[in-house]
């Protein structure tokens, strides 16, 4: 168990006296080894859900041999609820092209690509601007590193790094089998980093802070701070960087509204814990954090919480794969049936199997996250999907 108490930090959004640029330039002082290093020693990883060792990934497309290398920002932000990425591109933008830029550099990339999700149109003059002073300070520097925007279609399959890749070449985003990894065969078939824009504002602030300084941070499985976006039964909703490791018991108390009976940790992808659970549950450790986190009183039915994300998940599965396409329709049918009477309460044993299936053999994170949600909510408020 962590014994660490839920702290408010402020490392992303802190006013340090160097300016992201500034940063970028320091970073292009050292060895491309040493600052590849440095990620890998912070032990950030990834902001975006899947939690990969953030440095990890730099060094191996690092190691590939290319005559192109892509890095692009996962902007796409389609998880329900979440909201963090939009304030990062809003109010600290430098910071997500530093270390667009510090990944080119160190990996050997030449161009560079925001994949921004098209309900977020409205902040393209706002990154255009930023890109723009962005490259007059690249060719200063002698950066030959160029970013454009992309324009995603608002389809939530496409925060899966395989399935945005084949959205940008002109495809239907829909996953690719792994491996090869992007690392390797990403966009056009080059070595490609994908990172999402919490994890660029992150490494710049490693390099900013050091490894050694950003580890102090965090338990030994999660280094560092998460922005976390609340919403729900709170009265303090919006977005907060917290220490990771802190227990869900103390996270309950700092941002529900003393009425809590369950959170659910990590977007409709991840979790929902029920209050009985708060005080063995470490957000960061065993759960996803990537999306947002949901907070729900005892005015909710967690039925309908669940039937909202099962539509959802319906209505989002690209139908590629079988599994994914047919069990989320079922889940959801099931569920309907349950709660009329047309079938038994035994039959959410069913149910739960299924969703185990889904996770076994979805070829992507969508069908194989669905059994999270599905299966936390029926073993915790069982009583509420038959009632």
């Amino acid at each position: 168990m962590s014994n660490i108490k839920l702290r408010k930090v402020d490392v992303i959004f802190s006013p340090y006296s160097v300016a992201p640029y500034e940063i970028l330039k320091n970073a292009m002082k050292r060895s491309k080894d040493e600052v590849v290093q440095e990620l890998i020693d912070s032990g950030l990883r990834g902001r975006g859900g899947a939690g990969f060792p953030t440095g990890l990934k730099w060094k191996f497309a690092k190691q590939q041999e290319s005559d192109q290398k892509y890095v692009i920002c996962n902007a796409d932000e389609g998880e329900p609820g979440t909201f963090k990425d939009r304030k990062l591109l809003v109010e600290v933008p430098r910071k997500v092209i530093s270390g667009m830029a510090i990944c080119a550099w160190a990996v050997g990339a030449s161009k560079g690509y925001i994949y921004l999700r098209r309900e977020y149109r409205y902040l393209v003059s706002h990154i255009e601007e930023e890109l723009e002073l962005y490259h007059k300070f690249a060719k200063e520097a002698g950066l030959d590193f160029k970013i454009e925007i992309f324009m995603g279609a608002g389809a939530y399959i496409c925060g899966e790094e395989t399935a945005l890749i084949e959205s940008m070449e002109g495809r239907r985003g829909e996953p690719r089998n792994k491996p090869p990894f992007p690392i390797k065969n990403g966009y056009l078939g080059k070595p490609t980093v994908v990172n999402n824009v919490e994890t660029f504002a992150s490494a710049t602030m490693v390099c900013r802070m050091g490894a050694d300084e950003y580890k102090k941070l965090g338990t030994d499985d999660q280094r560092g701070s998460k922005l976390f976006s609340i919403s729900g039964d709170s009265p303090k909703k919006g977005v907060h960087e917290l220490e990771l490791g802190m227990s869900l018991e103390d996270f309950a108390n700092e941002f529900g509204d003393g009425d809590t009976k369950a959170v659910q940790v990590g977007g409709v992808a991840g979790f929902c814990i029920p209050k009985k659970q708060f005080k063995t549950t470490i957000i960061g450790e065993g759960n996803t954090t990537g999306g947002s986190t949901m907070i729900f009183n005892s005015t909710r039915s967690m039925y309908n919480v669940l039937h909202n994300y099962l539509d959802f998940f319906a209505e989002e599965s690209c139908g590629q794969c079988t599994p994914c396409r047919v069990g989320t329709q079922q889940l959801l049918k099931g569920i309907e049936a349950v709660k009329s009477k047309k079938k038994p309460p035994e039959y959410l044993d069913q149910l739960v199997k299924l969703a185990e299936t889904m996770r076994l053999t979805s070829k992507c994170g969508l069908g194989q996250s669905v059994t999270n949600s599905f299966s936390s909510i029926v073993k915790n408020f069982r009583e509420e999907m038959i009632y």
